[in-house]
């Protein structure tokens, strides 16, 4: 700082010096002299002022800055549920403001990250309780959600998935039985429910715990009524064949029949 000043010094003399020299040349008078001193006086004074002025806004602005980053942070950390942030207070201005802004603006894109990935698993869990009927996950969709709570909605989201597959597999498999038995049974869909059984799109199917059991009730149904004419035919059967005893029917009519 003393050389720095020392060289300013030099230069304001070596400057005035150079101005009398032009005004002695000039024939400026010395009263003159003294009065345009004056004013490279004033000059330099009210250029000084104004630099001072500037670097002070500087600093006022950086300790405002401050002061507003130290609000946004508290804020951030009750949103994300971390610790307070805790600024190293034995640094310049400066570098304070500079270490509060980046702190700030990491913490920006973990609740924007946050939110964004709850968005997503909330669509997702939405289209699962759609194909479920099932209620969606309760959690809070203008709040910053914790990391144990997106930890526990993808947990749950898995489950859900899991269940899906069970119930989808559970679902093809008896629409496959249920399908078979209508086809024996020369049955064909009359009601809603069992036209979308049926239903080439297994897509559509609404996987509810409703529909799922509603869906071995009918298959319970057609095995029901494939056991009754299974029975009927077992008994037409058996009387066929004390007919044919009686009417002493030939073993070659009788296979000519059986394969109905």
């Amino acid at each position: 700082s003393e050389v720095m000043a020392a060289e300013v010094v030099s230069c304001l003399n070596c400057a005035m010096a150079a101005l009398h020299d032009i005004w002695e040349e000039i024939g400026i008078p010395e009263e003159q002299r003294l009065e345009r001193t004056g004013t490279v006086k004033n000059y330099i004074k009210s250029l000084l002022d104004m630099m001072v002025a500037e670097e002070e806004s500087l600093k006022q602005r950086l300790l405002q800055s401050i002061a507003l980053c130290r609000k946004e942070l508290d804020t951030l950390c009750k949103e994300l549920q971390l610790d307070p942030f805790e600024a190293e207070e034995e640094t310049t201005v400066l570098q304070m403001e500079k270490n509060l802004r980046t702190r700030v603006e990491v913490l920006l894109k973990q609740k924007e990250d946050r939110k964004q990935e709850l968005k997503t698993l909330k669509e997702q869990d939405q289209d699962l309780c759609d194909i479920l009927c099932e209620t969606p996950f309760c959690i809070d969709s203008n709040a910053v959600p914790s990391l144990e709570d997106l930890d526990r909605y993808r947990h749950h989201l898995a489950s859900l998935t899991a269940e899906k597959e069970q119930r989808r597999e559970e679902f093809v498999n008896t629409k496959r039985q249920i399908i078979l038995l209508m086809e024996e049974l020369d049955h064909t869909p009359d009601t809603s429910f069992e036209q979308d059984v049926v239903c080439e799109d297994e897509e559509a199917f609404c996987l509810s715990r409703e529909n799922i059991a509603a869906l071995h009730s009918l298959l319970q149904q057609l095995e029901a009524r494939w056991s009754l004419n299974e029975a009927v035919c077992a008994e037409l059967r058996s009387r066929i064949t004390v007919l044919w005893e009686k009417l002493q029917i030939p073993e070659e009519e009788r296979a000519s029949s059986a394969v109905h």
